[in-house]
């Protein structure tokens, strides 16, 4: 709003200064002397010409038509009574630069073909010594005609290009602004299911230590007492160091070199699912290859999630297969059905799997056994020359 009304303001002060100019011009020429009510009207004429250069962009071919039609009028007038002084064509000028920079197709091509006809006919009637020269007679007419119109035709494409290029500019960062809430969306997802799989596996652990602690104790079982509470310090030690560590990743820090876990570690994994009471059963087949850090990360989440889940559901036996084969890593992990009965829906770990197995083009499926006695879970990654 603020730029639109200082276009207005600035097109009302180009109008008003050239009828300022063009009118003295008209008062000083000595028109006034030869014919004072002619030269009124024409003064007046010219006047209301060039306050009509504030007039919408709508009216420019019918402003260039009154500047036309006034030079001309005004070249007669001198011509008859002999007055030799020139008369500003100011507002012709400015007619001319508008209907450039306003009109396009066939209305702009008949309008600068109209003034420059006006031009050449103001100076033929002239008479001005030389004017009559063809060559001068054409120059007079391109220049004042055709050039401010050029002028307002470079204008608007330039003008054109420049908004085109700012709008390139916006598009291009509202991409960018885009691209960076899906990166920090995704971003928070991740830190959200290695939370999940931190605090659940940790938890479940020291819920069923507690559990058997408070059995133990009221059998008057001291020392089953003692190991479980031994395990729940554990396991919450473990806890506090696994989010100290991703709130270290968080925050851009990791101040003692710390890696993040992955497959070398799924023995101390084990383990503590082990000392948490459930019976776990490890098969690795193949050769270990070198894998990108993410996705070994990725991986050892994806165990620490499934064999969590199987504690949480029961203490039943499990078994957990890592296969390393050509170009792909596969996980199976196994535990009798009647573990999972209670679920409802497909659970949040295992949502969180998929999740995270998609992310690196692979694959999660899961269902019973065809015995059906065991639930099975079946993660395959592809890893390629890594």
């Amino acid at each position: 709003m603020d730029v639109t009304r200082s276009l207005a303001r600035q097109s009302l002060l180009v109008a008003a200064v050239a009828a300022a100019l063009d009118g003295a011009q008209m008062v000083m020429c000595g028109a006034f002397g030869a014919a004072p009510a002619l030269a009124a009207i024409l003064t007046l004429a010219t006047v209301a010409a060039d306050l009509a250069l504030a007039a919408p962009a709508s009216t420019a071919a019918a402003v260039a038509v009154a500047q036309v039609v006034v030079k001309v009028a005004v070249a007669l007038f001198a011509h008859h009574y002999g007055i030799t002084a020139r008369v500003f064509d100011v507002g012709f000028l400015v007619a001319g630069y508008q209907a450039g920079a306003w009109l396009s197709g066939l209305s702009s091509v008949l309008t600068v073909l109209l003034l420059a006809g006006g031009s050449l006919t103001v100076n033929l009637v002239a008479a001005i010594a030389g004017v009559n020269n063809p060559i001068r007679l054409a120059i007079f007419a391109l220049g004042a005609g055709v050039v401010p119109w050029l002028v307002g035709r470079y204008t608007a494409a330039r003008g054109a290009y420049i908004a085109e290029l700012e709008q390139r500019e916006s598009l291009r960062q509202q991409e960018q602004r885009a691209a960076l809430d899906r990166a920090l969306a995704d971003e928070r997802e991740a830190i959200a299911r290695d939370l999940h799989d931190v605090i659940s596996h940790h938890v479940s652990a020291i819920g069923i230590h507690a559990g058997v602690a408070r059995m133990a104790l009221s059998r008057t079982d001291t020392e089953a007492a003692a190991r479980s509470v031994s395990a729940v310090e554990s396991s919450s030690r473990a806890a506090m160091v696994d989010l100290r560590r991703q709130l270290d990743l968080l925050h851009g820090r990791d101040d003692e070199g710390e890696r993040q876990p992955g497959l070398a570690d799924i023995e101390d994994l084990v383990q503590r699912v082990q000392d948490a009471g459930l019976t776990v059963r490890v098969t690795v087949s193949g050769e270990p290859p070198v894998l990108p850090e993410s996705l070994d990360v990725m991986l050892y989440r994806v165990v620490q999630e499934l064999l969590t889940n199987a504690l949480r559901h029961g203490r039943d036996a499990a078994a957990l297969e890592i296969g390393y084969l050509p170009g792909a890593v596969e996980l199976r992990e196994t535990n009798p059905i009647a573990a999972l009965e209670s679920a409802t829906g497909v659970p949040r770990g295992l949502d969180g799997i998929r999740r995270r197995v998609e992310l690196f083009d692979g694959t999660v499926a899961y269902g019973a056994d065809p015995s059906g006695t065991r639930w099975v879970i079946r993660v395959s990654v592809p890893v390629g020359s890594a």
